[in-house]
């Protein structure tokens, strides 16, 4: 799985990383912050959410841009520090006033505007590390693990967000709005660690940081494509770029209603091996239980082989042993959900990789805007699963009304986590192989650019994402997941209606 990757690729993967552990961190809370710190409705809250997930994703236009221009590595450090000082305002806790939302406000623009320089071109980078003969057939796989990475950050951070936060009201005090600042400091802390990784190993890849406009003969950029093919090739990337717009504007209900949901109508305790899976430590450990696995049969060696088993024994060990010792039940913070979803995607990603690494030995491989529109259909799949969970709920209107009473209707947790594993599956399919889809199909002049408007398509599906904040009232929340639905198996419909054309941009 790891072999026959570029050094460089683990080096920004790793980076990438240390920076997605504090931005997710930071979303794990920030919509139950909204609300708490600042009474918004809803709706209200969901705009300011959705908005600033638009601009995260909407200015790495602007950041491939300017990469164009004066170079990817340089942005990325510009990046960092940008994203340093919003980080660092948003932790301070200023109150529940108009200084404090200003502040707030303030804040996001620099996160955002700095997620713009760093994000996408980080990314153009580790496709460029492809463009070398001797690693081109490995470009789905290594943007696979490149994705595992940051879901690695991803795991960490709800948890990381929860306990933290109570450390700051047990420990030191703080009451509950003015502690969501000490989760949103952490994400501080993790961009220090992510540019001091860049730092260290950048010579594993700083033949693909860009030039800066200095004219260097071997970083130029060589484009040999017709008007034609240009055309073809750009036409093939907008229309995969209207799709996505519909997936993330489904997916990231994750940080919205689907956070609602677990806020609202979920259990609030768990006990014996339902709780089992609210400890990352515990996922951690099925996690090595699958890459052990997955190392016993591709090992060379049988110290090797011996040493996986020896993984698998201690990992499953632990499990039994965190079992025995738990106790009574144990509280579930809505928060806490939005792990599973990264826990999911570094667990399967292995197997998804064997699988399509099996096919593509058969050459059966789907291609990979095929693959993106079974990535939308899987995510129907996902709320068509989350509408029938719902049937018999009480509105969320209603719910409000009635928290603590027996009119009160809650679900297993495990309907949540259920939903997540099948919109993991979803996002396999298409987060990946589209990042990797951009970076193979773009035309080397416009790379930064093309980039940059997958993250365009992203921040507009983003924006999006607030319809679910309005559609939370007084709707059955059945009609709230069978638009999202309806949204994601009409986008998978128009992808193979269109896939002659984008299966053959990718052939040019």
């Amino acid at each position: 799985m790891f072999k026959g990757q570029p050094k460089g690729l683990f080096a920004l993967a790793l980076a990438n990383t240390g920076e997605r552990f504090g931005y997710y961190t930071m979303i794990a809370v920030f919509a139950l912050f909204l609300r708490a710190n600042f009474g918004l409705e809803p709706g209200t809250a969901g705009l300011i959410y959705s908005t600033f997930l638009g601009l995260v994703y909407f200015l790495p236009l602007v950041g491939g841009i300017l990469a164009d221009k004066f170079g990817f590595g340089r942005m990325v450090t510009t990046g960092i520090l940008v994203m340093f000082f919003g980080y660092l305002l948003l932790s301070i806790p200023l109150g529940s006033g108009t200084p404090a939302l200003i502040g707030m406000m303030a804040a996001l623009l620099l996160i955002s505007f700095g997620t713009g320089l760093f994000k996408g071109n980080l990314q153009v980078m580790v496709g460029d590390l492809y463009n070398d003969p001797q690693y081109a057939a490995k470009r789905d796989a290594g943007f696979s693990l490149f994705y595992m990475a940051i879901n690695i950050g991803a795991l960490f951070a709800p948890t990381a967000a929860i306990k933290i936060k109570e450390w700051a009201e047990l420990s030191l005090g703080f009451d509950g709005n003015a502690a969501y600042h000490f989760s949103f400091a952490v994400a501080c802390v993790s961009l220090v660690v992510s540019i001091a990784i860049y730092y260290a190993f950048r010579k594993t890849f700083v033949h693909v940081e860009g030039n800066g406009g200095k004219k260097d003969k071997k970083a130029e950029i060589v484009d040999n494509l017709t008007p034609e093919q240009t055309k073809s090739r750009m036409v093939a990337l907008f229309l995969v770029f209207a799709v996505v717009i519909f997936f993330w504007m489904a997916f990231h209900q994750n940080g919205l209603t689907l956070t609602y949901f677990a806020n609202e109508f979920t259990e609030r305790s768990a006990s014996g091996l339902a709780a089992m899976p609210f400890s990352v430590w515990n996922l951690v450990a099925v996690i090595a239980i699958v890459y052990a696995l997955f190392s016993v049969f591709e090992s060379e060696t049988s110290r090797g082989k011996w040493i996986s088993c020896g993984v698998v024994v201690l990992a499953v060990a632990f499990l039994v042993w965190q079992y025995t010792r738990m106790t009574g039940s144990i509280a579930i913070s809505a928060p806490i959900f939005q792990q599973f979803n990264p826990f999911y995607v570094v667990a399967l990603t292995p197997v998804s990789m064997a699988i399509f690494g099996a096919l593509a030995k058969k050459g059966k491989e789907p291609s990979a805007p095929r693959k993106i529109a079974y990535g939308m259909l899987v995510a129907a799949v996902a709320f068509g699963f989350m509408a029938f969970a719902s049937i018999g709920l009480n509105t969320p209107a209603y719910q409000a009304t009635v928290v603590g009473t027996d009119a009160e209707t809650l679900v297993s947790p495990y309907w949540l986590i259920s939903v997540y594993l099948i919109l993991t599956f979803g996002e396999l399919l298409l987060s990946p192989m589209g990042i990797s889809f951009v970076s193979k199909v773009a035309p080397p002049k416009y790379k930064g650019m093309m980039m940059g408007m997958w993250f365009v398509a992203t921040a507009l599906g983003n924006f999006l994402v607030q319809v679910g904040g309005h559609l939370w009232g007084n709707l059955p929340l059945w009609v709230v997941w069978a638009v999202f639905l309806a949204l994601c198996l009409i986008s998978a419909a128009f992808m193979f209606v269109m896939m002659g054309r984008l299966e053959a941009a990718t052939k040019e």
